[in-house]
């Protein structure tokens, strides 16, 4: 018989969702769908072709970075599940010369979420601080949209080459034209999400300790590559490998959490790049089987976070591959709901809607 679905009283706020268009806009794949937009299997194929095997691994799958992702797809991803609001986190807009990444913004800005019934609570951009002209981009990003809240400046950057990089350098967070563009967000009383591997956390430790009264989100829990199994050339290989992982990710985790202006993200967690092979198999991971992997992650990120500066987010579609979004939720009210009624309502919904600002 099916398993009941824990019902909420509330609206979810989900702070962490993609939306893209290749076909319309500056996006990797942009060539790709123009010529090849009809033959999915083609594209497939191309991409695999021509993209690094570490991007295509962190990915998993190809179809859902190759698609649109728009309000209407993830109000149908969502189910039965009511969502308030949510915030769009940049999502490697690929116009990058001079002021071209505020095109993000303008477009996000117009996007149709309020025929789903949903609210764009925030738009968390991107930025380079370590341009010069990082002042005036936010200051472009601030005037593009009334949603406008912080940035995200990706720094993922893991010493195994077989592990996508998503930065172009090893130590971001400690550069020092990052850090003096950084004084920026914090003057401006911007939110800043942090990403990284979780072989970086001291990284953003050391950034949050410099910058005690900037608001720093953590994304996907500073994602431990190779957890759940093997990943890039040399990776989360064994049981041992995959234990020190985890052992490890506590560790810094804890330290970093030791930072009151730190808030971090129970999201990502699905993503392939930590290892997991549901995709391999053309399977997507029940409820139970989320549960059962997560649960030592969540109950740890409680434990060092406490329950007013963690936040549920979906990153959808970035896990879509490993699971459906109504099992991922339903996983995650099942691991929280322990915690009482208080703790799921800041989790599910006030701490993203204080964080952000989100009216």
């Amino acid at each position: 018989m099916p398993q009941e679905v824990i019902q909420l009283n509330f609206p979810i706020i989900d702070p962490h969702i993609h939306q893209w268009d290749p076909y319309h806009t500056p996006h990797a794949a942009q060539h790709l769908v123009k010529y090849f937009g009809n033959y999915p299997r083609v594209m497939d194929k191309m991409m695999r072709l021509v993209k690094p095997k570490a991007l295509i691994d962190t990915l998993g799958l190809t179809d859902h970075a190759l698609a649109p992702y728009l309000p209407q797809d993830y109000k149908q991803d969502l189910g039965h599940f009511n969502v308030e609001s949510i915030v769009h986190i940049e999502a490697n807009w690929h116009d990058h010369k001079g002021t071209g990444v505020v095109g993000e913004t303008r477009w996000i800005n117009q996007l149709p979420f309020n025929k789903q019934n949903i609210q764009l609570g925030a738009i968390v951009a991107t930025a380079d601080p370590r341009k010069r002209d990082f002042k005036k981009i936010l200051q472009l990003h601030r005037e593009a949209s009334p949603q406008f809240r912080g940035i995200r400046k990706m720094a993922s950057f893991h010493e195994d080459k077989g592990i996508y990089r998503w930065c172009d350098q090893a130590g971001l967070y400690r550069d020092k034209k990052f850090l003096k563009g950084f004084e920026q967000i914090v003057r401006q009383n911007f939110t800043f999400d942090a990403w990284c591997y979780s072989t970086q956390l001291d990284d953003v430790t050391a950034l949050a300790k410099r910058f005690p009264e900037a608001k720093i989100m953590l994304d996907h829990l500073g994602t431990p590559a190779g957890l759940f199994g093997a990943i890039g050339k040399s990776t989360g290989q064994t049981v041992q490998a995959r234990q020190t992982i985890f052992e490890d990710w506590q560790t810094k985790l804890a330290t970093l959490a030791e930072c009151q202006n730190v808030h971090a993200k129970i999201s990502g967690l699905l993503m392939p790049v930590l290892g997991h092979d549901f995709h391999i198999k053309g399977q997507k991971a029940t409820k139970m089987q989320i549960i059962e992997r997560l649960q030592p992650m969540i109950e740890h990120a409680i434990q060092v976070f406490g329950t007013d500066r963690i936040v549920f987010a979906s990153n959808f579609p970035m896990d879509k591959p490993s699971a459906d979004l109504t099992e991922i939720i339903a996983a995650y009210l099942e691991m929280i709901q322990p915690y009482g009624e208080d703790a799921m309502f800041k989790i599910f919904h006030q701490n993203a809607k204080n964080f952000y600002q989100i009216a």
